[in-house]
């Protein structure tokens, strides 16, 4: 198991889904892990959970709409006083569309409506990108760090609708040329790619398969093996930077 102590983290969307499964395994391996997303209560609900798991690090719940910009410097500014100025690991998880792209995959991109654009790639992609700035500006100055988009094959091939996959491919393009930048500081960025991982919304509310999704979600991972993943790369990080 990996130890995570003295690390501080942040996972963005992560009440629910995917970014909930990265964040109670980086609590669980002993990080202080700052979670986000707009529904306090889900917030809390994830770190009693940690709690009861009787996790080794901490979970610090911060309401925080992705899609206002003032919001986004907000959380940074907390995370800076609180932890002086130290971040080790930015995940960027929040997506406020899966909804619509889950709604639309078989509509002709040109039937949808045109705020679609700013639906999928507002908090998708412009945040981010936001979010990767505020968080370079810290790791920068420590001279380590680790940040982590939340990608997807749709970035190299359809899938859901082409919003999607153009969002999914600038994010991995933001990777490729930040990442060139942050190297020579010691900070590694990189996409990573789950394959298909049972969510609450896949799942359902009663918690049995969709008809929809039963083939997917029949082979499909945990939220929490991202997770296992994500405190791996944490713990590599100086083999990530070498490469």
């Amino acid at each position: 198991m990996p130890n995570l102590e003295g690390k501080v983290c942040l996972v963005t969307g992560a009440s629910r889904g995917i970014g909930k499964g990265i964040a109670l395994q980086l609590i669980t391996n002993g990080a202080t892990c700052y979670i986000t997303g707009r529904d306090i209560a889900k917030l809390e609900d994830v770190k009693a959970e940690a709690k009861h798991r009787g996790a080794e690090g901490k979970c610090i719940p911060v309401q925080c709409d992705h899609s206002k910009d003032e919001e986004i410097k907000k959380l940074f500014e907390q995370i800076s006083n609180e932890q002086n100025e130290t971040l080790d690991l930015l995940v960027n998880n929040a997506y406020s569309a899966i909804t619509f792209v889950f709604e639309n995959a078989k509509t002709n991109f040109w039937d949808q409506p045109m705020d679609s654009w700013d639906q999928v790639n507002n908090v998708g992609l412009r945040n981010h990108y936001l979010c990767t700035v505020y968080a370079s500006r810290m790791m920068v100055k420590q001279r380590q760090g680790l940040i982590i988009n939340m990608s997807s094959a749709g970035a190299i091939g359809p899938l859901f609708t082409p919003l999607y996959g153009i969002g999914k491919a600038a994010i991995d393009r933001m990777v490729t040329d930040c990442a060139t930048e942050l190297k020579k500081y010691n900070v590694a960025f990189l996409s990573l790619w789950p394959g298909p991982v049972k969510t609450e919304l896949l799942l359902g509310d009663t918690g049995k398969m969709s008809d929809s999704h039963e083939m997917i979600t029949d082979w499909g991972e945990t939220p929490e093996f991202c997770g296992k993943a994500v405190s791996h790369l944490l713990c590599g990080l100086l083999l990530l930077i070498r490469i």
